[in-house]
């Protein structure tokens, strides 16, 4: 079961959070429903850019067993509001999920984020760690990626051939003609499957292309050493062996953060917990275990 349950971001934005398999119950909701208290904490799953909840889907059920799970369709993502102007910031996407750990009652959570949602986990965990018990980072960089990384999305975000003309179009674009590819991924074509939406004139993202480079303005001309080194709870660092997050960095990562771990999934790449959900399961789980039993 997925059910739906609208929450309160920072400035008022409408946030669309996805809760897999019943609440526990006791637990209150942003209805209203009875307050649990005690237990092992929720566990909150927030994807990258122009990601969206259902993307954790696999993962969510799974965690569903031993959590209660809810993943976040983030700002300007999924059927959250995407407000003209924003804001785009670090800061709001981080009020955005404290807002939902406090009002869904998820404390103490433990946060599992891919890329930008990585980012924000990570920044949330450093800001309040009575809220956040265990964290996981899936493939984020916390070096600066510089004003030409930049330059290069907005070339990538022209180059879409939108309108695309029927969802097949969109997996075999994503999946295998966009010159971003360097090897067929039919998983890829179907993440960017699942953030089209049709229109009068054929299948568009259900974000703006502009809102998108707007938030990652945000984030690519800084480095996050700082707060990585102010996360006190346990962390797991995972990187898919064909990611964007290398070796090196990740294991200086580890290195840097006070209670930090290692996990790689291999034959995978960006998209490991989509692409490769068994192996993803597989390489988070003895960590997840720990934590519980701790």
């Amino acid at each position: 079961m997925v059910q739906r349950v609208d929450v309160t971001g920072a400035d008022g934005v409408r946030l669309a959070a996805w809760e897999f398999a019943d609440p526990p119950e006791g637990h209150e909701d942003a209805t209203g429903t009875a307050a649990g208290t005690g237990g092992p904490g929720g566990a909150l799953l927030l994807h990258g850019l122009m990601g969206r909840a259902s993307h954790w889907a696999s993962t969510a059920r799974w965690l569903s067993g031993r959590h209660r799970a809810v993943a976040l369709d983030q700002r300007g993502h999924g059927r959250s509001d995407k407000p003209e102007r924003g804001p785009y910031t670090r800061e709001a996407y981080v009020a955005d999920a404290e807002a939902v750990i406090e009002q869904l009652g998820l404390a103490p959570v433990t946060l599992i984020g891919h890329s930008m949602g990585a980012l924000t986990a990570w920044q949330l965990a450093a800001k309040r760690p009575d809220l956040v018990r265990a964290l996981v980072i899936s493939d984020m960089r916390a070096s600066a990626l510089g004003a030409a990384s930049q330059r290069e999305w907005r070339d990538w975000f022209h180059a879409w051939p939108v309108p695309f003309a029927t969802l097949a179009d969109v997996r075999k674009w994503f999946g295998e003609d966009d010159p971003w590819v360097e090897r067929p991924t039919a998983a890829r074509g179907e993440f960017f499957a699942e953030v089209m939406t049709e229109r009068a004139d054929g299948w568009r993202p259900v974000f703006s292309r502009g809102q998108m480079l707007m938030a990652r303005e945000t984030w690519v001309h800084d480095a996050h050493w700082e707060e990585l080194a102010q996360v006190r709870c346990p962390t797991l660092v995972v990187r898919g062996l064909d990611g964007e997050l290398g070796r090196a960095e990740a294991h200086e990562m580890v290195r840097v953060l006070p209670r930090g771990q290692y996990a790689e999934v291999t034959d995978a790449g960006h998209l490991a917990h989509y692409d490769r959900p068994d192996a993803w399961r597989a390489a988070i789980e003895p960590f997840l275990d720990a934590v519980s039993r701790s």
